[in-house]
């Protein structure tokens, strides 16, 4: 995993300045602290950085990116910059060979520029397996191509300019360009507070985001930029009535373990050692015991406590640890630390969290570096391709039992609210919330988006009275529903339909960012969701609904192909939502949030800022310390409050701060100069 930038002038003869290169690689060295390179091609107006951690091929010289190819005629070089891993990069190496294509390197990524030179980017994308965003000059076609990996694991933000088009892996590496405006938009300021943002946006102006399975590609005409957009994969469920229905139960789980121990095998190759995330939940579990299966030597196991026993999972995470003769590492977090870390994690993050888990996988990620690790297996994924999460099965059984008579939907219902009582307000909304953009879109409004939807109405009288003027009329449910692929959608069973939208909006846009790759990477450390290996997917979307939530089990048919590893505890327990204990539940986290705002939310912040209204932060924290306001009350309010104060946060380090000088200081503190 590393780093990348770069630009793409309007004109040829444009030159790129390599310093301004060198200094957008040096503000994301974080990613990649092992090296750093560029080139500027002055006559094609075309320059790419690329920030280094070594995983594959240690050796700095050979494997330093960005690529050049040689040219195969004139006018017919390529420069290419990659960031993320490409698994089973070993055997289309020895492939190619065997063609005779020349090597380079032995690094991963150059299988990439090989596969391009020989067979095009609509033949090379299928055969491409990992996580990974790319940018490649083709100078033949003077087009620059931007591509970002199936799930959106890795990121990729570009932003057009009067320099040119700018990219990069984050960004602070586009605001590190002077051409690039930094100024919140009135609707990602909205989406920020409500926790949902629209997919392929970001919260500042004129930056987007390469959606998840998709690329641009961008090309001169006249002096002008033109980008088109294009998408070369899709999650597909089969339409109801289309899957095999002469699979059985058995074969179906027999698929799904073969397929995940496959994914996991490939994910255990690197020049460093690799170690798992262990939480108490299936996924980590599951990973953890396969890949200590396949590993000839004990396996690492990172694991995070909280001091909060409702919210700690470390002794199932023990026990599993124990069962499969890992080493267990043990990090328990305390509120203090959580908010004391805050500012630190959303510098990484770039956009709010609702929750401090994020501060906490920060943490972690920076312990692991401690103890000399860089790669660690992760369960990220699972959740969404078996239905696990509470909105699931609350969509499961609304709209996808039609035969389920109306007392045991509601005694469902009941149990699933029982249940889940820690995370009303946050995983599930406390009241039913329908919006008619998403019900028409989708033929209901989804379970995961309810909380948030519900949150809108509490948004306009937080923010200051021109973003307030400006969002009249807004509805965000319909902005979301308006990037959803209804042919993707249609004819499928709501199970699919749930599981579908999650991932198009929550896994992008929270998990795999502040959860996974920002936070991950925010420490030199990678992260592979060995779940979102897309040959894994194929199986599991053949996987009929009632096997992934058999009755009122969810992730039935992965807990029994895993059942032979899995503790018997672990086997039977319901899905606990993993999150760090909110800000209410403890009074040292709470004395630290407000020390918070008192510095991020004070009056004199605030009118700096120009970005909230001051009267009704005051009035949220009141109903919050009210008696009569209700624990999914205080949760859902404070998710509102971390991200009051994460916009404030972000103004105060991205708009209010002067970056592209804090670039050139990094790279004069790092020594990194052209």
């Amino acid at each position: 995993m590393c780093g990348i930038g770069g630009v793409f002038s309007a004109q040829a003869h444009q030159r790129v300045d390599p310093q301004l290169l060198v200094n957008m690689a040096a503000i994301q060295e974080h990613r990649g602290p092992d090296g750093f390179g560029y080139r500027s091609l002055d006559d094609a107006g075309v320059g790419f950085c690329h920030a280094r951690l070594s995983i594959i091929d240690l050796n700095e010289t050979r494997a330093r990116q960005p690529f050049l190819s040689e040219a195969a005629g004139p006018g017919a070089r390529l420069l290419m910059a990659h960031n993320g891993e490409f698994y089973d990069f070993q055997r289309i190496r020895a492939d190619l060979t065997a063609r005779g294509v020349h090597f380079d390197s032995k690094s991963d990524s150059e299988i990439l520029l090989r596969l391009y030179q020989q067979q095009g980017l609509e033949a090379t994308l299928p055969q491409l397996r990992g996580e990974f965003a790319f940018a490649i000059y083709d100078e033949a076609d003077d087009a620059l191509h931007l591509v970002r990996d199936r799930f959106g694991i890795k990121p990729q933000y570009w932003a057009l300019t009067p320099a040119g088009l700018v990219f990069g892996s984050e960004l602070k590496v586009l605001f590190a360009h002077p051409a690039v405006e930094r100024r919140f938009t009135s609707e990602g300021l909205f989406h920020q507070l409500m926790q949902t943002m629209v997919p392929g946006t970001t919260a500042f102006a004129g930056v987007h985001q390469v959606p998840p399975g998709h690329g641009i590609t961008v090309r001169r005409r006249e002096g002008q930029l033109t980008v088109e957009h294009w998408k070369y994969w899709d999650l597909d469920f089969p339409r109801q009535g289309e899957r095999d229905a002469a699979i059985t139960e058995q074969e179906h789980i027999d698929t799904i373990r073969a397929a995940l121990l496959e994914a996991v095998e490939l994910r255990m190759v690197a020049d460093v050692p690799v170690g798992c995330y262990l939480s108490g939940g299936i996924d980590s579990c599951s990973i953890l015991g396969l890949a200590a299966a396949v590993s000839q030597n004990p396996v690492k196991a990172f694991t995070i406590g909280f001091d909060d026993a409702r919210y700690d999972e470390s002794p199932i995470a023990r026990e599993m640890a124990e069962a499969t003769g890992a080493e267990q590492d043990l990090m328990r977090l305390s509120g203090k630390e959580l908010y004391g870390w805050m500012e630190r994690t959303l510098w990484h993050t770039e956009r709010t969290i609702y929750n401090t888990l994020a501060v906490a996988k920060f943490l972690m990620s920076r312990h692991v570096n401690a103890v000399d690790y860089k790669v660690v297996m992760t369960g990220e994924g699972s959740d969404e391709l078996f239905g696990g999460y509470p909105a699931f099965r609350r969509d499961m059984f609304l709209h996808g039992f039609n035969d389920l008579p109306e007392a045991e939907r509601r005694s469902w219902e009941e149990l699933l609210q029982q249940s889940n009582a820690l995370v009303q307000g946050a995983m599930l909304a406390a009241d039913q919330v329908d919006d008619p953009d998403l019900d028409a879109v989708v033929g209901f409004t989804p379970s995961c988006l309810q909380p948030w939807l519900a949150c809108a109405p509490l948004v306009p009288d937080l923010l200051a009275e021109p973003h307030r003027q400006a969002l009249e009329g807004y509805a965000p449910g319909k902005a979301i529903a308006a990037t959803l692929d209804a042919d993707q959608l249609e004819g499928r069973h709501a199970l699919d339909k749930a599981q579908y939208v999650w991932i198009k909006t929550m896994l992008e846009g929270q998990i795999l960012t502040w959860g996974g790759d920002r936070v991950d990477m925010a420490n030199s450390m990678e992260a592979r969701p060995a779940f979102l290996d897309h040959h894994l997917v194929a199986a599991a979307v053949q996987v009929p609904p009632e096997l992934r939530i058999k009755g009122k089990t969810e992730k039935y048919v992965l807990r029994e192909a895993m059942a032979g590893l899995l503790p018997e505890v672990l086997y039977k327990r319901e899905k606990f939502a993993f999150m760090a204990p909110p800000a209410h539940t403890e009074p040292d986290k709470w004395n630290q949030m407000r020390q918070l705002a008192d510095d991020y939310l004070s009056d004199a912040a605030i009118a700096e800022a120009g970005l909230l209204s001051a009267d009704g932060v005051r009035d949220l924290f009141a109903r919050h310390e009210d008696p009569a306001t209700t624990d999914a009350d205080r949760v859902q309010m404070d998710a509102l409050i971390n991200h009051l104060l994460g916009v404030q946060m972000l103004h105060r380090m991205f708009i209010a701060t002067d970056v592209p000088a804090q670039a050139r200081q990094k790279a004069d503190a790092l020594g990194w100069h052209v």
